[in-house]
């Protein structure tokens, strides 16, 4: 019996990334879709930014929890891998969140378009586009390490996919 006045849509999409605790998954394009049928199964689909991403398991239960805290008691999350997830599908306000909390957001590409090329990563702290990749892993696989040389911080930055 559902409990809430609350979308599941908006309750799943209000779940955290549990390794970029800033952004929802909503916010980082993983959920892709939550639909109810006609007994109230809701049916969540999310799609990993990597096939490997050990935070899938975490991300389907917390939004098992969410949901079933939210009322609704019959609840499936599966997992699709196509299409494979791009940094596309980060949201404009998901960029916002992880320059502010300090990660260097990946440029978005065009489609259909040029390809652009990025020369470097932009600071996130300073702005400076003299920065340098110390490691192609940051804090986790999805990252990468840089030092801006303007204010000498070290960052991570969300690798374009």
């Amino acid at each position: 019996m559902v409990t809430t006045t609350t979308s599941p849509r908006d309750v799943a999409a209000r779940v955290t990334d549990p390794e970029l605790p800033v952004l929802t998954v909503d916010d980082l394009g993983v959920l892709r879709d939550v639909a109810v049928d006609a007994g109230g199964v809701v049916e969540v689909t999310i799609t990993p930014t990597y096939s490997g991403c050990p935070a899938m398991d975490a991300i389907r239960s917390d939004i098992e929890t969410a949901l079933h805290d939210a009322g609704y008691a019959d609840v499936r999350v599966r997992t699709v891998l196509r299409p494979a997830w791009s940094t596309d599908w980060i949201s404009a306000e998901g960029r916002r969140k992880l320059e502010e909390f300090g990660i260097a957001p990946p440029s978005p590409v065009r489609a259909g378009g040029p390809v652009p090329l990025a020369l470097g990563v932009r600071c996130p702290r300073c702005g400076s586009p003299d920065t340098e990749m110390t490691s192609r892993f940051g804090s986790t696989a999805c990252k990468a390490l840089y030092v801006c040389r303007a204010c000498a911080e070290p960052f991570d930055a969300v690798k374009a996919l």
